[in-house]
């Protein structure tokens, strides 16, 4: 028998025995033997497709958990707060599964609507967006944002920006603390900043300005001049380097991500960060990378966006550890308002409902 040939002709197979090449077999989805949610999501980890990858996606979330020496970090992009899961993300924190979160602003805007108590609403499709624009209802997609909201919104950060001292400087994360701050003191219902504000975990916006909040220290600082006042003045390098300086200081990192965007590559880009200070600056700082890496996201690799882009490209850019050298990796293709609330339930079933894994590594977030 010729091999390499291009004719067309076949081969003589030897064909091994599955059992004795130790591969793994699947086994059918008996839905009368569930009983839980993490059951559910375990016996799906042995079917295939997405399936499969939301129970291996579990199994890297609990990895992470349990990884006392793991300092998690969450990215958010995409409208979950809009989506009602804001809660969940607020249970990872509490529990103290995630130690720092970078975030849009948009969503964490909509996630200040929430805490405040206010409601976002079904989306009737009978109404055209011309008369929702006139009746002041914002569309995200099959839900309303009213613009009511948003000027209550505005009021809180007012309220917060007023006792700002102008002589320090802003930045995403130390907003954010205040923000949690006059939500811990003023209302009762959960949140993600109110909680992240109790645990001690900060949450970083890269991209301030493209969100309400942002908008809403723009018109703050207009008030100011206005009246003849100091404007305050923001600094995102000091997010960066605060980020930086947390992550240097823990042994290991992991990284659960919703979505993709600038919250993704925004953390992800810590690694490069370090690097170039040690190789182009001859700074002496260890070479980090991420150990773990969970995202949930349905966009495609295909398009070429970072959003879709698997983690096997970011080991090549220096941001993640190989799967040959301990990295341990899960990626979900579906929506996040599915994905994330399955995943995280059945984590939570794993850990228990005493878990706290993280209470050591909160000091080394504030600092």
């Amino acid at each position: 028998m010729k091999h390499g040939n291009h004719d067309g002709t076949g081969k003589d197979r030897h064909l091994h025995n599955p059992v004795e090449d130790r591969l793994i077999p699947l086994e059918p989805l008996d839905l009368s033997s569930i009983h839980s949610i993490d059951d559910l999501v375990r016996a799906m980890a042995r079917t295939a497709f997405t399936g499969r990858q939301v129970g291996e996606a579990a199994d890297v979330l609990e990895a992470m958990a349990r990884d006392k020496d793991c300092f998690v970090v969450m990215t958010l992009a995409g409208a979950m707060t809009v989506a009602k899961q804001g809660l969940v993300i607020a249970e990872l924190i509490d529990r103290g599964i995630v130690n720092a979160l970078v975030s849009t602003g948009a969503l964490m805007a909509h996630g200040l609507v929430e805490a405040t108590g206010r409601a976002h609403f079904r989306y009737n499709p009978e109404v055209s967006d011309e008369e929702l624009y006139e009746q002041g209802y914002n569309r995200v997609y099959d839900t309303l944002e009213p613009e009511q909201n948003l000027d209550d919104v505005e009021r809180v950060m007012f309220h917060v920006l007023e006792e700002w001292d102008p002589s320090e400087v802003l930045c995403s994360y130390k907003l954010n603390h205040a923000i949690g701050a006059y939500l811990a003191k003023q209302t009762k219902e959960r949140g993600i900043l109110k909680s992240a504000y109790e645990q001690g975990v900060p949450v970083f916006v890269p991209a301030f300005t493209d969100s309400e909040l942002g908008l809403d220290v723009a018109l703050s600082n207009r008030v100011r001049e206005g009246a003849g006042r100091h404007k305050l003045r923001f600094d995102p390098f000091e997010d960066l380097e605060h980020f930086a300086s947390t992550l240097l200081r823990q042994k290991r990192l992991g990284i659960f991500t919703i979505g993709g965007g600038v919250p993704r590559n925004w953390s992800q880009q810590f690694g490069p960060f370090i690097e170039l200070r040690h190789r182009r600056m001859g700074e002496n700082v260890p070479l980090k990378r991420y150990h773990y890496g969970l995202r949930i996201c349905p966009e495609p690799v295909y398009w070429g966006g970072l959003s879709g882009s698997p983690y096997s490209e970011a080991i090549s850019w220096g941001k993640f550890v190989p799967p040959a050298e301990g990295g341990k990796f899960g990626e979900v293709f579906v929506d996040a308002t599915v994905g994330l609330p399955l995943i995280v339930a059945a984590v939570l079933e794993r850990l228990g409902k005493t878990h706290d894994t993280h209470k050591g590594k909160k000091a080394l977030a504030r600092k």
